[in-house]
């Protein structure tokens, strides 16, 4: 077994085989964080043309003090899928005297390494990460304080779901964070035009961190992925409301896996990513189908990303 290979029945081996060996190929976007993956999704965090992360952020920043009054003395901070754990800053700098945080994310290497500049950072705060998948139903550390519990899910995370996904996350969730709350950032449906730069920029960093859960298949999988001959490729669906990414063969060519052989044929793709997009409404709507009961919703002036305060009875 190569170093740092899953083992052949791991999930994410079972995925893939199970992606290769049906039509139309479709993996989790799960798949792409690992160390490399988190990296540059990092990198594309920063690029022009994409515009989620510093609106979401400049949200944040306006609408923080009224944030951090609905949350209350005391919270416990659990951020599903933490990444690097930026946005998180402004809440735990702004809520009164936060009793802890909990980051959950699939990518562990990433996460042990920015708790650890986080613990740094905010001394005498219980910073527990917890390696898990988020998308499934996670146990959390016992309630260490009579605070409540507030859920954090940044980023539009919830658009990589399938409707069938977005309502049981929520309705876990809801479970979860009985009598607190979930602030949650969801992206908005907006002219193509805008969508499209934001998921094909022009330095290219979207195509590699797509083409990046390649390498990771041939390092942790033993496969044969030649990624030069997949070509990037992202649209938005209209009907669908949604970002569609795509890993499009350039050629006809045998994937193998687990001893067995998979074929690619020109022009075939594997599906790696869904983003969708949302109308308030259509948020709050979800949300209430879920368990929740929807509160305040602040948006920026350009109305281009929204994020909600969703109580949980």
């Amino acid at each position: 077994m190569l170093s740092g290979e899953a083992p052949p029945d791991s999930q994410f081996a079972r995925d893939l085989m199970a992606a290769l060996g049906s039509r139309p190929h479709t993996i989790s976007p799960k798949y792409f964080y690992d160390a490399e993956g988190s990296r540059l999704f990092d990198r594309i965090c920063e690029l022009p043309e994409y515009y989620p992360t510093r609106t979401e952020l400049a949200i944040l920043q306006r609408n923080v003090g009224e944030m951090a009054a609905l949350a209350g003395r005391g919270a416990e901070i659990v951020e599903f899928g933490a990444g690097s754990l930026r946005k998180v800053r402004l809440l735990l700098q702004a809520f009164e005297a936060p009793a802890r945080y909990v980051p959950i994310d699939i990518s562990g290497e990433h996460l042990r390494d920015c708790a650890a500049m986080l613990r740094s950072e905010f001394q005498g705060l219980d910073v527990q990460p917890l390696v898990a998948d988020y998308t499934q139903a996670v146990d959390l550390p016992a309630r260490g304080s009579k605070g409540r519990r507030i859920g954090f899910f940044p980023g539009s995370t919830l658009g990589n779901f399938t409707p069938e996904e977005a309502l049981g996350f929520l309705r876990r969730a809801a479970g979860v964070l009985r009598g607190g709350a979930l602030l949650i950032g969801a992206d908005l449906v907006k002219d193509p035009a805008v969508l499209h730069a934001a998921y094909n920029d022009a330095q290219g960093v979207t195509a590699a961190f797509n083409l990046n859960l390649l390498v990771r298949a041939n390092r942790e999988l033993g496969t044969n992925f030649v990624p030069s001959q997949f070509a990037h490729y992202a649209y938005y669906n209209v009907p669908q409301q949604r970002i569609e990414m795509h890993l499009v063969s350039r050629t006809d060519q045998t994937i193998t896996l687990g001893g067995e052989r998979f074929a690619m044929p020109d022009g075939e793709s594997l599906h790696t990513e869904n983003s969708c997009k949302f109308t308030v409404a259509g948020l709050r709507g979800l949300a209430t189908f879920a368990g929740f009961r929807p509160g305040p919703v602040w948006t920026d002036p350009e109305r281009l990303f929204s994020v909600h305060w969703l109580h949980a009875p």
